[in-house]
């Protein structure tokens, strides 16, 4: 028995990396019967069958597991947003924001075709910037045909499990074929009307980038709060989780609750508005969620 990490899955086959060598598996029937299904990025044990095929036979337990795209083990997801064309969506980012959180991914802010933006247009990013960076993420900026882009993002990619995710439209698979090169994926164009890209995803891969690991595919483009409870959102909105430890109540959604400290931080600035506009409607969406059995 030995150890690896799933690479890629394709076609019913696992191809489990050890030591830079790619064996070739099929998945133990007794992962159908649990309804268990091993994920690309899962650590597994496996057992040779002849040079380059095997069985995965086990698999460990994981930090976390996304549905799209169907990968495990996640450090961080670089999220690709335009300053223009499509404009910057704050209520978009903060849904990826929020979603990510509940998974214990780290975000990483990632605005792309900063020289398309007027001066005016300029300040009002400049503010979203700063506000970002207050909560406490990492917020990169890039200009179209970026060649430096390469460069920016080494850093944060190294010793990392990495995926790509944003806007549609943005940019993302021009920046996947920045960083691996081999890929050639194609780039979605922008649709005049909708404002939007088409979708150009291909199944999951990660690929050796920069001294990490990045999955060859521009994933999901939107996210829903299909897993996350009413009292696990503010924990998801990291600036009300520091501020929510002084609210009097106990497991306070800071909306009619008397002494919530969340509301006076929005009266005294230390909230931003439109982050807690966002909070109510994620809120809502959660409580008109059907119940699941």
């Amino acid at each position: 028995m030995a150890q690896g990490q799933i690479r890629k899955a394709l076609s019913g086959y696992y191809y489990v990396e050890q030591d830079g060598e790619l064996i070739q598996c099929r998945g133990r029937g007794v992962f159908r019967n649990r309804g268990e299904s091993p994920l690309v990025g899962d650590i597994v044990d496996y057992t040779k069958e002849g040079e380059s095929d095997g069985y995965v036979m086990k698999i460990h337990p994981r930090k976390n597991d996304l549905v799209r795209p169907p990968i495990a083990n996640v450090d961080q997801a670089i999220l690709v947003f335009s300053a223009k064309e499509p404009d910057f969506n704050t209520i978009l980012l903060d849904r990826f924001l929020v979603v990510l959180e509940s998974f214990h991914v780290e975000p990483i802010i990632c605005l792309t075709k900063m020289d398309l933006v007027t001066d005016e247009e300029l300040l009002g990013l400049q503010q979203y910037i700063a506000d970002y960076e207050a909560i406490g993420y990492t917020v990169l900026s890039t200009y179209k045909d970026d060649p430096t882009l390469l460069t920016t993002l080494e850093p944060f990619l190294k010793g990392k499990t990495t995926v790509l995710a944003g806007q549609s439209g943005v940019g993302k698979s021009t920046m996947l074929n920045t960083l691996i090169p081999a890929l050639n994926l194609k780039t979605g164009v922008i649709s005049q009307s909708l404002g939007r890209g088409k979708h150009t995803t291909r199944h999951v891969e990660l690929i050796e980038v920069c001294g990490g690991l990045l999955a060859d595919t521009p994933g999901f483009s939107s996210f829903d709060f299909d897993t996350i409870e009413k009292e696990e959102l503010t924990a998801c909105f990291p600036e009300f989780a520091r501020i929510s430890e002084h609210c009097k109540f106990r497991g306070c959604l800071h909306i009619k609750e008397p002494k919530c400290a969340v509301k006076e931080a929005l009266e005294t600035g230390g909230i931003r508005p439109y982050r807690y506009e966002h909070y109510q409607q994620f809120l809502q969406e959660i409580l008109d969620r059907k119940p699941r059995y």
